[in-house]
């Protein structure tokens, strides 16, 4: 584990390194999507998304099979390559229907599994009242293949409920909504989250979903996989800066470290707020909160492809830890009005980006700053030269 650790840092190191351009001549990485590698029917959705570097290669696969996922796949190889059994993924039994080529390739792997949203709302006596639950897994889910964008490297998961017995989807949908990056750099719409060449972001966007109270609050769970000795850790980083994300001071990362030496393996990173808008703007902030982090004590539906990439040792020699993320003012007013909730989430490998004050904060810091001391200074000098110049135009008696 350990070697594997310091290899994983020094290849994203080399790979985050420039800007956008063929791998090795920039620095970034060569990104391309293939939907169902290897399959013809679009009944299901695989999308890989491979991201070459100098010396390396990052494997993102999405899949909305069982419960949308996603297989983060680290490799020390530029001709690493996704190999995947469909009879086997497809079937009952699907362990080991995914895998790497070479397998020796691999330096780390991880697991992001979207498994359920809860809607509850709070009754008069302050108690949360929880309807039926949207199991991710039993999701109906359209075609990727229609919106795969191969030049903005972005594509969309879009589902409703198989059964919905409340009518809430008749004119609504839940979506995931899929951006890769070939280079450093910064989101334009809101939360205008910083991102790497070792990163993807993904955006769950909940339209036109009928809320089933009148005060609704909807919660996102969400599990990871990882090898026995890394742990996940969830840290909170407050800043006085907001240029970038208006009146939202709070970051939260979710982050894989190896318990031997410490090391950031992989991330999850976020703004904590949602947004009630498609063109989101301060004034449509939604309420963003994490309910802390625990091992899952329920397992993961058996057609993942978690499974079929971790084999069945997840639980066992793979360990699964749950986070929820809810969203949602003390009223839950903000989505009942919209009928719209979009949370943007990046993820990657290595350390979570880290945000700087920009060039223009940073003079109107030192003009904040500076100014008073320049006029403390100028006041001295007056006062002093003052003093002394009275103290030249005194004659003593003799």
């Amino acid at each position: 584990m350990a070697a594997s650790v310091q290899l994983l840092a020094a290849l994203l190191a080399a790979g985050s390194r420039g800007g956008a351009g063929p791998a090795g001549a920039g620095g970034g990485r060569q990104v391309s999507m293939q939907y169902n590698p290897g399959w013809n029917n679009s009944s299901v959705n695989l999308l890989h998304v491979r991201a070459v570097g100098p010396s390396d290669t990052l494997h993102y696969i999405w899949s909305s099979i069982g419960a949308p996922t996603v297989l983060l796949v680290a490799t020390a190889s530029r001709s690493s390559t996704l190999c995947v059994n469909w009879t086997q993924l497809l079937s009952p039994a699907p362990a080991g229907a995914i895998w790497i080529d070479p397998p020796s390739s691999v330096v780390y792997s991880t697991a992001v599994v979207f498994t359920k949203v809860f809607e509850y709302s709070e009754a008069k006596t302050l108690e949360e009242l929880f309807y039926p639950t949207y199991d991710l897994s039993d999701f109906s889910w359209g075609s990727v293949n229609h919106t795969l964008n191969h030049t903005a490297l972005t594509a969309e998961f879009m589902g409703i409920p198989a059964t919905d017995p409340s009518g809430s989807f008749s004119n609504g949908s839940l979506a995931f909504r899929v951006t890769a990056y070939e280079a450093s750099g910064r989101d334009g719409p809101l939360p205008s989250l910083l991102h790497t060449a070792n990163s993807s972001k993904v955006e769950f966007v909940l339209a036109g979903v009928v809320p089933r109270g009148n005060s609704s609050r909807f919660v996102l769970e969400l599990a990871t996989v990882e090898e026995t000795g890394v742990a996940q850790k969830l840290r909170s980083t407050r800043s006085i800066d907001d240029e970038y994300t208006p009146t939202i001071f709070e970051m939260l990362s979710l982050v894989a470290k190896s318990q031997n030496d410490s090391s950031t393996l992989s991330f999850l990173q976020w703004k904590a707020t949602a947004y009630g808008s498609q063109t989101p703007r301060r004034e449509d902030s939604i309420q963003c909160r994490s309910r802390g982090l625990q091992a899952a004590n329920w397992s993961l539906p058996v057609s993942s492809i978690v499974h079929a990439y971790f084999g069945e040792g997840v639980g066992s020699t793979y360990t699964v830890s749950a986070i929820n993320i809810s969203f949602g003012g003390e009223d839950g007013k903000v989505y009942q009005e919209k009928r719209y909730l979009s949370w943007s989430v990046l993820l990657g490998f290595g350390q979570p980006p880290k945000d700087a004050f920009s060039p223009l904060v940073i003079s109107i810091m030192a003009v904040a700053l500076g100014t008073p001391m320049v006029m403390l200074l100028v006041g001295s000098c007056v006062v002093l030269f003052a003093q002394r110049k009275r103290y030249s135009e005194y004659e003593p008696i003799n």
